[in-house]
């Protein structure tokens, strides 16, 4: 399976929105929930390639679905 490396935090939280996530509270790190689901991601750029991975993954998402999303 591709990797994804090199994602803006920006961008892949717009993306997760597109999802159906919401952004329930922000610190160091984006806490995101689509009501079943919470998902944790950093604030920091780019995002390391196996964080975005298990995000996408704990999302529900494949790698080819998410690309589509950004």
């Amino acid at each position: 399976m591709p990797r994804l490396a090199g994602v803006n935090h920006l961008d892949a939280m717009r993306a997760l929105r597109k999802a159906g996530f919401a952004i329930v509270r922000q610190s160091g790190h984006i806490v995101m929930t689509n009501g079943a689901k919470i998902l944790i991601g950093p604030r920091h750029n780019p995002i390391n390639a196996n964080t975005m991975g298990t995000i996408v993954r704990d999302a529900g998402l494949t790698n080819e679905q998410f690309r589509k999303l950004l």
